[in-house]
């Protein structure tokens, strides 16, 4: 099964560190990693990353461990 990382909206943290930790934690390019941002201040949400669950368990950790409001779960294949 394939699963996601949602990274959600709060007012705790700004644009740069959002950033700084979709480079650092995921591997984002700046580009891709401000583009989330902006997706994620606009709808309130966006799927960050999918892939095996092992693979993504540890990076939805990190992203934890940093105070990120993020979910893992299972992602909708069509």
């Amino acid at each position: 099964k394939t699963h996601k990382i949602t990274l959600y909206n709060d007012d705790n943290h700004d644009f740069l560190y959002i950033i700084a930790c979709l480079i650092k934690i995921c591997k984002h390019s700046p580009d891709q990693a401000e583009q989330c941002a902006v997706i994620v201040d606009n709808k309130g949400s966006y799927d960050i990353m999918s892939g095996v669950f092992n693979d993504i368990f540890d990076i939805y950790n990190q992203l934890s461990d940093l105070e990120l409001n993020v979910e893992i779960g299972e992602s909708q294949m069509h």
